[in-house]
């Protein structure tokens, strides 16, 4: 009689209580309080605990997860695509689509990206991925110095209280902070599409064209604007039976992993969770695809 590889896999899983080890105990770097980083993390630990636990640490963003990746104070971590390229990282899947939202008030003249030339600004906290990509922003669209990195809590309050003219943020839409802003001070957002040529051209299809939809922010059309990958990482030295289990997690309990401020534009299947860009997948996971998709 032949044993398949699964069942071999799933035999031992169980052996270990259903899980890679009945200790193991991760660290999963995510972001922002009020972001779609932590809440995913949050979602994700909750279905793979007991076993393995893992604890969701609050983080700035893409940068700050990768150093906590590199520095071995964090076991698993969320960053974007453009962020991540050029690492040794291993992906366990591509988790959701992160847009970049260019945040102004309702009342603000600027149409463009390029009506924002020397006018205070904040483009994404810093250790976050927005931070990288807004730097590329002011380059590619000759935005000037007046550039800050703000927290996004302090970036919204500040453009409310009209101390900066707009702010970048990337995530999920609608975004609650950004939401709770509207309702406070309407705000609306500016279309990124003109800079995505020049973009892609420098950077390559790692930005991709997506659209906020009608309705998100109040907006009475659908927003065209720059889209990036979000990829759950690891160290290519994570146990395969790990990466295996989790990976396993993100495809069976997909519907339980998309967060509340998310529901009706992100979503994870089989066909998204292995898109991973430039970022190979770890072998735990690439097994779990093939064992459970062929």
């Amino acid at each position: 009689m032949t044993v398949s590889r699964r069942t071999l896999l799933l035999g031992t899983l169980a052996l270990a209580g259903c899980s890679p080890t009945p200790t193991t105990s991760l660290t999963l770097a995510a972001g922002e309080q009020g972001g779609l980083y932590l809440d995913f993390a949050t979602l994700l630990a909750r279905q793979l605990d007991p076993n393995p636990h893992v604890t969701p640490r609050v983080t700035a963003g893409s940068l700050e997860n990768l150093s906590l990746l590199r520095d071995r104070q964090a076991d698993l971590g969320l960053t974007l695509a453009d962020t991540a390229t050029g690492t040794d990282l291993r992906a366990l899947g591509r988790v959701y689509e992160n847009y970049f939202q260019l945040v102004v008030r309702a009342d603000d003249p600027a149409r463009s990206v390029h009506d924002l030339a020397d006018r205070p600004l904040s483009l994404g906290a810093r250790g976050s991925g927005a931070s990288v990509f807004g730097d590329r922003l002011v380059t590619e669209a000759t935005l000037g110095d007046r550039v800050d990195h703000l927290p996004l809590a302090e970036a919204a309050q500040a453009l409310a209280d009209r101390r900066i003219d707009a702010f970048l943020w990337s995530g999920g839409v609608p975004t609650p902070t950004v939401s709770d802003l509207d309702r406070q001070v309407p705000v609306r957002l500016l279309p990124l599409s003109d800079v995505l040529p020049a973009l892609r051209a420098r950077y390559g299809p790692v930005y991709e064209p997506v659209s906020v939809p009608a309705g998100v922010y109040r907006a009475a059309a659908e927003i065209p604007t720059v889209g990036v990958a979000n990829l759950l990482v690891c160290r290519p030295d994570l146990p395969d039976a790990v990466a295996t289990a989790i990976t396993r997690t993100l495809v069976e309990r997909a519907a339980d992993l998309v967060p509340t401020q998310a529901l009706g534009t992100q979503f994870l299947d089989v066909r998204s969770l292995i898109g991973t860009t430039t970022i190979p997948l770890h072998p735990g996971a690439a097994e779990a695809y093939r064992e459970l998709h062929g």
